[in-house]
């Protein structure tokens, strides 16, 4: 899990963003670590040469530009530094020399540093401030300094470095010499980087960077050198480099002794079309049981994440975005997280659809909780839910793992209950994203937290449910567009938008041909992405104001979001009667689905009142300014 934290000006940071710590348990081979390295720090990143050529070619519009150009290639400069090790400044004389877990880097020179450097230095005092001509001198002076004191060629470092006596068999090869060090340097604490401050999201981002890479090199870089280690003396100073835990040492263990293997993804079989197509479930009036919705309620999670935030927070791994352009991109403006377990606003949601339904423990026949991010395996959701309920006994409590589909999959398996146990059944819906998204970009732009609760009673007369239909499968590339862990992605949920949007087409028109001749007043879709969800749906004729669409303020909440938003359509307004409702969803796994059924006002409870935190205040710099004129002894 990867959790976000308020820092000292209520602004919302996510950790993961900035201190890189990859799972090198789920880290095959050599090539697997590359290829994540190569995505996550190197794709993006200028070379030091290719910075300056672009810098003497007037290539940039603004500092902002060249800043974050240096940001990016000091960050492919000490890629393998920051994966995989910590540095320590160690005497000559102190090194231990047959250790098999202490390595030192072996460096070439960059060539023409201080020429490609000054040609750097000239071209930014020629530029335009973006936003904050101090802001962005600050933050020059904190990045130029890591990078004109770069001794080294980035582009041949290896991943694994070399032991003292491997190093000292090649006594030619050369290392870092620190001059003078000083072990009081100046070095930001991790909450300094977190609750560092500023106005403009994109300075705030990169004034992060800069103190993490300040980090890296804690001394005074310009009295560093690189010599040969056959003339070191016993006073000089080395930085040596130790694997950040046991897993990262045994990585490298492995790969020494020629034990890792890559894992063989297996071989799909061909995608052939069923024998025909299963039909949703139609509710007559013949059913002696009909299924009533007695209850809807909600919990949302009580902390904003603005567009803004998610812009502050980026790492380097991801291309510019403003936050217009994630609003035009998503049609999310904000999406709501909340710091409770999974279960406990589960647990809330639940026990007020109970008390709206008027429902006690000993009524309940089964508890369904349909969820995708659900770390809890033994006992289940459902069952811990159960117990925290009072309930004694069901028929049925079962984790529904549907993704997207959670509230069609909820639904169809209450009312088939329903025919069974003659009891209420509590179709819980849950989601809770903000710890697994990590540094995925659309994951972080999309995905929020939230709740719902749905109490489904059985009724001889009244009928709300009319409708369920669910799908599963498809092709082997849209079953796998949505994952979560992703092994590739350090155990973040991805998302593959072609194949996600390829199989809500494939699914959209085969539920408008079932659903053709159904009075429909409103869509309450599954809130996924408003423009993608729009740009499908016209051209199947349908007319994008009848779509009702929450999504821009809570994001996506999967399972929980298609509850949330007919709550959401009963609070503003937008249902103020009984109101036929078509509720589609489709997500992870190629599941699909939908309910047809009404809404009335009176079925939803009250929203359950959180203490909101609110966006961000507005902060100025100075504080962030102090902390880099210290790290300069200014």
């Amino acid at each position: 899990m990867k959790p976000f934290r308020l820092n000292k000006h209520g602004k919302l940071v996510f950790p993961s963003s900035i201190f890189v710590d990859l799972d090198f348990s789920v880290i095959s081979d050599l090539d697997h670590l590359q290829a994540i390295i190569r995505r996550d720090f190197e794709v993006k990143a200028p070379t030091g040469t290719e910075i300056a050529e672009r810098a003497a070619a007037g290539k940039y519009a603004n500092r902002y530009e060249l800043l974050r150009d240096m940001g990016l290639h000091l960050f492919w400069a000490n890629r393998f530094a920051l994966a995989m090790y910590d540095k320590r400044p160690t005497r000559w004389r102190d090194v231990p020399r047959t250790r098999d877990d202490v390595f030192v880097p072996l460096l070439r020179p960059w060539e023409d540093r201080q020429k490609k450097s000054a040609m750097v230095r000239e071209s930014y005092d020629l530029l335009p401030a973006a936003w904050n001509h101090a802001a962005e001198d600050q933050l020059f002076d904190l990045l130029f300094d890591c990078f004109s004191n770069k001794l080294y060629l980035a582009a041949e470092l290896p991943p694994i470095k070399a032991t003292i006596a491997e190093a000292l068999a090649a006594p030619e090869a050369r290392t870092t010499v620190l001059g003078d060090f000083d072990p009081d340097y100046r070095h930001f604490s991790s909450n300094e980087i977190l609750d560092c401050a500023e106005e403009q999201a994109e300075l705030e981002s990169l004034r992060r960077w800069a103190m993490v890479l300040h980090n890296q090199h804690p001394w005074d870089r310009s009295r560093a050198s690189l010599r040969p280690l056959s003339k070191m003396e016993d006073d000089d100073v080395v930085v040596l480099f130790y694997p950040k835990n046991r897993e990262v040492l045994d990585f490298i263990n492995r790969v020494k002794s020629g034990e890792t293997c890559s894992k063989q993804t297996p071989t799909p079989d061909p995608t052939v079309e069923p024998v025909s197509p299963l039909p949703p479930l139609v509710i007559s009036d013949k059913e002696q049981i009909q299924p009533k919705i007695e209850a809807l309620a909600i919990r949302k999670g009580e902390i904003i994440c603005s567009n803004e935030d998610v812009v502050r927070n980026a790492p380097p791994t991801w291309s510019p975005m403003s936050a217009a352009e994630i609003a035009d991109k998503t049609g999310i403006e904000r999406r709501r997280y909340t710091a409770e377990p999974l279960e406990n606003i589960a647990l809330e949601a639940a026990r007020a659809a109970m008390q709206h339904a008027g429902r006690g423990p000993e009524e309940i026949g089964a508890v369904l909780f349909c969820s995708c991010t659900a770390t809890r395996l033994i006992p289940s959701t459902a069952t811990w839910l159960s117990g925290q309920l009072g309930i004694m006994q069901t028929h049925c409590s079962a984790d529904i793992v549907a993704a997207c589909a959670g509230f069609p999959y909820g639904i169809a398996e209450a009312v088939r209950l329903l025919q069974e146990v003659k009891r209420p059944v509590l179709v819980v819906l849950a989601e809770k994203f903000s710890d697994k998204i990590g540094n995925a970009r659309p994951s972080r732009m999309i995905f929020g937290d939230g709740a719902a609760a749905v109490v489904v009673a059985p009724s001889e007369k009244e009928r709300d449910i009319h409708v369920v239909q669910t799908y599963a499968s498809g092709p082997f590339s849209q079953v796998n567009s949505i994952i979560w862990p992703n092994h590739d992605f350090d155990n973040d949920i991805t998302v593959y938008g072609p194949e996600v949007k390829a199989l809500v087409k494939r699914y959209l028109n085969q539920m408008m041909a079932e659903t053709a001749d159904l009075d429909i007043d409103m869509i309450v879709p599954h809130q996924a992405n408003k423009n993608m969800i729009i740009d499908i749906a016209v051209p199947q004729g349908i007319n994008a104001e009848d779509i009702y669409f929450n999504i821009t303020e809570v994001g996506n909440a999967s399972a929980a979001s298609i509850p949330i938003a007919m709550a959401d359509a009963v609070y503003e307004g937008a249902v103020n009667k009984r109101t036929q409702i078509f509720a589609p969803g489709f997500g992870a796994g190629a599941v699909g689905g939908y309910v047809v059924m009404s809404l009335e006002p009176a079925m939803v409870a009250p929203e359950i009142k959180t203490e909101l935190a609110m966006e961000p205040k507005s902060t100025t710099t100075h504080s962030s300014m102090t902390d880099i004129q210290k790290a300069f002894g200014g």
